[in-house]
């Protein structure tokens, strides 16, 4: 299943050729599951603050018109992944338009641990989640043919940032660590720091290096498609159990994350 929709009308191949062939714009992407979605008021800020940042003033959001294109593009769809992209409109720099993308959902169980590799890359601006995503792929495919399944990367001041495509949570056998450092804020992240905070199990934001690494009991992956996807090694330091306690507090936390109606 795959239906693409630019401002509520099925996409034409000119509005995807263009959508693909410039590389300017934004998104968000999200799991939906009986028309509701985790976070959603994340989703609609981000969406919001990335389109001042990259387009103006201009293009101030109307959040009713997005949450209504995307029960458009759901149709009777009643699971699916959707990813909202915000994309300049024909002939502008501060018009855009609305592109909803609706796809067969993806489960939030896990995969097998992972092993990844570090290497050093720093997104620009990556605060936001933007579409110049070819150098964060570059060096996913890469590790990938070094024989790894995913890659961390670290910045040049040597702090570890972020993955891929997902944020990098830890365990030192009392908390939740997360790399303090410039990285796309996840929604996911979000909505489990505050879920860990209401829980009661003790979280902190902290500059970490390779060297932190073998004092830590455990390391996961956070995103939309899974809120503690295990991490079995980073380079050559291995996490013995596989995630342990690190993803039963993160997916204990996930669980109690409320649903809101689109």
């Amino acid at each position: 299943m795959l239906t693409i929709e630019i401002n509520g009308r099925p996409a034409e191949v000119a509005d995807v050729h263009r959508v693909a062939t410039w590389n300017y714009g934004h998104f968000t992407s999200m799991q939906v599951r009986e028309g509701a979605v985790r976070g959603l008021e994340l989703h609609l800020r981000r969406l919001a603050g990335a389109s001042r940042e990259l387009f103006g003033g201009a293009a101030e959001q109307d959040d009713a018109r997005i949450r209504a294109l995307i029960r458009h593009g759901l149709g009777d769809q009643p699971a699916a992944s959707v990813r909202v992209s915000i994309v300049p409109a024909v002939g502008s720099s501060s018009r855009t338009d609305v592109m909803v993308s609706v796809s067969d959902p993806v489960a939030d169980t896990p995969r097998p641990a992972l092993r990844v590799r570090t290497v050093t890359y720093e997104r620009d601006l990556p605060h936001l989640k933007h579409a110049a995503t070819m150098g964060l792929t570059h060096r996913m495919l890469q590790a990938r043919e070094a024989g790894f399944d995913d890659v961390l990367f670290v910045g040049r001041d040597g702090f570890l940032r972020e993955g891929s495509v997902w944020n990098a949570a830890f365990w030192d056998g009392e908390q939740v660590l997360w790399p303090e450092a410039p990285v796309l804020p996840g929604i996911t992240m979000q909505l489990l720091q505050a879920a860990l905070t209401r829980s009661g199990v003790p979280w902190s934001a902290r500059r970490l290096t390779t060297g932190d690494l073998p004092a830590l009991r455990a390391a996961a992956a956070t995103n939309s498609h899974c809120p503690g996807q295990p991490l079995a090694a980073i380079d050559r330091i291995a996490f013995s159990d596989d995630g342990g306690a690190l993803i039963d507090v993160l997916t204990t936390a996930w669980a109690g994350v409320p649903w809101d109606t689109v």
